[in-house]
């Protein structure tokens, strides 16, 4: 996680400060979460005491908020940043309001851009089974990351998830993770047999090979014992994906996308798929159900002899 800025000195800073630890010892947000509030709020501090000067929480206004978001679009934030930046003051001033610093909330009346909204990216059956078989098994890290691969494609994890992943997480009995997602929530996840056949070869071969006798509590780990990190597994993705033939862009969330898909695609319910992916509201999984209507729109018109 990149390292965190000190706020400037002024009336605002306690109570962000407040906020942000509110954010991380009671509701448990992750670190990255933080990270952004934090960016977001400090950027809200310097802008209010250019454009309001030192004007305390208390002291602020519809119209102070107003003249702060337009900066941002002068600035020439995309319609994504200043939606999140407005997100991060509604749950401030829900916070201050709550602690009695403030009587009405300024940010009631703040538009949030229009945003397209796009459907996510996913791959195909047959560009996952190449994905899968991209990593070598003639070597301990080749057999480490198709068991990351297989793991990831089986459960959709989160990359957060999968590279924090202790050992102790996996239930290989009854097939299933047990998983610290957003907030601290815990899920438990099910993997089928191909993936954790995956996981016993590298349980057997992998990973003694990188710890050399070393104790380590997490699954995934490296030649130094330590944990997996999220950009050096989106580094060897994209090295896969290359190998596999995929041209376009490739993340693990496209692979966690892929997989909610072909659920929806196969008949799961929604609910179920919520749950899996750890979604604390269903109306984020609901567009999986879009995603299956284009595919049946695609396969009429590509196989239907009168479409």
């Amino acid at each position: 996680m990149q390292q965190a800025t000190a706020f400037s000195t002024g009336p605002l800073t306690p109570d962000v400060e407040s906020f942000l630890g509110f954010c991380r010892v009671e509701k448990g947000l992750a670190g990255n979460t933080i990270y952004s509030y934090r960016s977001d709020l400090e950027r809200f501090i310097e802008s209010i005491h250019v454009l309001a000067g030192a004007k305390s929480t208390g002291d602020l206004g519809q119209e102070d908020l107003s003249r702060h978001v337009e900066s941002l679009y002068k600035a020439g934030l995309s319609p994504r940043s200043i939606a999140r930046h407005i997100t991060t003051l509604r749950n401030f001033f829900k916070f201050v309001m709550r602690e009695g610093t403030v009587q009405t909330d300024p940010t009631e009346f703040l538009a949030s851009p229009k945003q397209w909204s796009t459907l996510p990216k996913y791959l195909n059956r047959e560009e996952l089974e190449r994905l899968l078989a991209a990593p070598p098994l003639a070597s301990a890290s080749g057999i480490r990351d198709r068991s990351m691969l297989e793991l990831l494609y089986a459960t959709g994890l989160r990359v957060s998830e999968l590279c924090g992943l202790p050992l102790a997480a996996v239930e290989r009995e009854m097939g299933v993770l047990k998983v610290t997602g957003k907030g601290n929530k815990q899920r438990l996840v099910p993997f089928g047999e191909t993936a954790g056949q995956a996981l016993d070869e590298y349980l057997r071969a992998g990973r003694p090979q990188f710890l050399k006798g070393r104790a380590s509590r997490y699954l995934f780990v490296t030649a130094r014992g330590g944990p997996m990190a999220r950009q050096s597994f989106w580094r060897l993705l994209r090295g896969y994906g290359l190998k596999a033939g995929i041209r376009r862009r490739l993340t693990p969330h496209v692979v966690r996308h892929s997989f909610a898909t072909h659920l929806v695609e196969g008949g799961a319910d929604l609910r179920s798929v919520q749950i899996m992916l750890g979604h604390a509201d269903i109306s984020t999984t609901q567009v999986y159900t879009h995603v299956a209507q284009r595919r049946l729109r695609e396969t009429i018109e590509q196989h239907h002899p009168r479409a």
